[in-house]
């Protein structure tokens, strides 16, 4: 089985309980399928649910160079500079990143966010397409942060072959069964 969920803001991806935030348990309810990586709490969109072994570890593994694309909302504009450092990997904590594919994308169209971003009356943000083979914890916040362009919001919209079409946070859809 193979189910593709649009993670809302503030949901755990995970189905035990948690005290302060919600768990996949609140929205799948299938048994026996697990999520082919994570997103953190504070990141939104596609999550692969599956109970297929095999393609877990696939799409999981960063060893299979399976591509990751997040739109980021970033405070301020990026010079060209600050992202080609992205394209051609960077040191963040204590590794290097893999080469990512960047590039600046027009606002997209995406729901609204409960709480909505913070914004700064005289602080502009811009959104940039981040495409990442490997997925480690909070890898896109650190990358951003590492060129002085805080995320503001994150949203995983495709991995691999799948993406996250239209739907909207807290839906899903089994593709296969």
């Amino acid at each position: 089985m193979i189910i593709l969920f649009n993670k809302p803001y503030g949901v755990i991806s995970q189905f035990s309980e948690h005290n302060s935030y919600a768990s996949l348990k609140d929205f799948i309810p299938y048994k026996n399928v697990y999520p082919a990586g994570r997103l953190d709490s504070d990141s939104e969109g596609l999550l692969i649910l599956t109970d297929n072994g095999v393609l877990q570890n696939k799409i999981s593994n960063p060893k299979n160079d399976i591509y990751k694309t997040y739109w980021a909302q970033v405070e301020n504009n990026p010079t060209d500079g600050a992202l080609e450092k992205l394209r051609v990997g960077l040191k963040v904590k204590n590794y290097f990143t893999k080469p990512a594919l960047v590039k600046r994308i027009i606002d997209p169209y995406v729901w609204e966010r409960e709480p909505p971003i913070r914004k700064r009356k005289h602080i502009p943000t811009e959104w940039i397409e981040i495409k990442i083979s490997e997925g480690k914890n909070r890898q896109v916040r650190r990358m951003t942060a590492a060129i002085s362009h805080p995320t503001l919001r994150l949203i995983r919209v495709e991995i691999g072959e799948y993406k996250i079409d239209k739907l909207l946070p807290g839906d899903f859809l089994v593709i296969e069964s």
